[in-house]
């Protein structure tokens, strides 16, 4: 089936064409006819596999083709997401995929001033997207009004538990009415999750798109042994054997991250930081140069690994092991999106045992380990341009020299 097959409006057909969406992947082929009918939905499908215009494309069909029949103006469907660079994003989505439409999409969060924010939502919309807190803000200012919503979607329900929004969730069902259509969509599906879905969805449609291995099978995963004082040194050799490439590495704290980028530096590698502790402003502005490929060096925490879909990744290289097992899947699916294929590298210490079997045991499979040598070991430690590894060439030198002269 393909997306012309479709029943939705004509100006959306031409634009999914436009940006080359021709055949719907798994999670919207089974999504979308249930959404167009008007059905709860409850959807569990891994990360990258297109949940987005799942939601997108018929909540978007839908408003279209009845805005200009609406008695009042408002917003129609209400998008509640974790974070503010999946609200950023999914109202690009939105947009990109209502172009040739007059359905206005708005993404919401905090981080920024409200004064633009509140102008733009004087003016109408109609499809928000946004995080919790900025909303209730505003909804307590009285400059959101969700009378009018017909569409809730909740989208990463799983992080937005995990990130204590449950209650925020309950709370804003207070706010709109109680006749209206629930989507809900999550990466993992646990008892907590299934309570939460089961008090906001009415007799929902369930889906579920979770094959033994969570990894997408678009993604070559695999583990490398390397000791963690020596890992700079391999992602050096990594970065410059593959110039060309756009990579994601991900570190375990904000500290870890800043040094890695030093560590880069220093080899004369460009490199760009992306953590919380990173002004909300600026942490976009990172993202779009990483997305155009005017920086294709992403070193980050696990702030980028849900729900950021940056286009031909080509890499992801996990420095640190994740110490949550769902992480390691959810970072791997930031290359391989879609239909495109992408390797996941990670390296692992000896202190990192217990956090590979973990990820192990969550996934069902064992990850294939790269095989290297002792000799290509050494040979990449040989090969940096970092000075701090000077002092090592330069004891294996002494010791050669020792071994050649009956002197020593």
């Amino acid at each position: 089936m393909k997306f012309s097959d479709y029943n939705i409006a004509d100006e959306i057909k031409q634009q999914l064409n436009d940006l080359g969406f021709n055949k719907p992947t798994d999670i919207q082929f089974k999504a979308i006819k249930h959404i167009l009918d008007g059905e709860d939905v409850m959807a569990i499908a891994q990360t990258g596999t297109g949940k987005t215009a799942a939601f997108a494309i018929p909540t978007l069909d839908r408003i279209y083709r009845n805005k200009n029949k609406y008695k009042k103006s408002g917003i129609r469907c209400l998008v509640m997401v974790p974070t503010r660079e999946l609200a950023k994003q999914i109202a690009k989505v939105y947009q990109d995929i209502g172009k040739k439409t007059n359905v206005k999409t708005f993404g919401l969060f905090g981080g920024v001033e409200q004064e633009q924010q509140i102008r733009t939502l004087d003016n109408g919309i109609d499809i928000l997207v946004t995080t919790p807190g900025r909303m209730f803000d505003l909804i307590s200012q009285k400059a959101i009004v969700l009378d009018n919503v017909e569409f809730l979607v909740l989208d990463e329900a799983d992080l937005m538990l995990d990130m204590g929004f449950a209650k925020d969730i309950q709370d804003v069902m207070r706010f709109i009415p109680t006749k209206r259509q629930t989507l809900f969509f999550s990466a993992t599906i646990s008892k907590k999750i299934k309570s939460l879905a089961y008090d906001v969805v009415k007799n929902a449609i369930r889906i579920q798109i979770s094959p033994k291995n969570p990894v997408a099978k678009t993604i070559t995963h695999t583990i490398l042994d390397v000791e963690m004082d020596d890992k700079r040194f391999f992602l050096e050799n990594i970065i410059k054997e593959n110039e060309e490439k756009k990579m994601v590495v991900f570190a375990r704290t904000k500290v870890r991250v800043e040094r890695i980028v030093a560590a880069m530096e220093r080899v004369a590698i460009s490199s760009e930081a992306l953590h919380g502790g990173i002004d909300q402003k600026e942490r976009f502005a990172i993202l779009e140069r990483f997305r155009t490929g005017e920086n294709k060096i992403l070193i980050t925490t696990d702030v980028a690994c849900r729900g950021i879909d940056i286009p031909s990744v080509d890499c992801v290289i996990n420095y640190d092991l994740p110490d949550n097992p769902e992480n390691y899947v959810h970072r791997c699916g930031r290359t391989g999106r879609g239909k495109n294929r992408g390797q996941a590298l990670s390296f692992c210490s000896e202190s990192e045992r217990e956090l590979l079997l973990a990820i192990e045991e969550y996934t069902g499979d064992r990850i294939d380990r790269y095989d290297l040598s002792q000799g290509e070991y050494y040979e990449i430690l040989n090969d940096s341009d970092d000075g701090s590894y000077n002092w090592k060439k330069l004891i294996e030198e002494e010791n050669k020299f020792k071994g050649t002269d009956t002197e020593w």
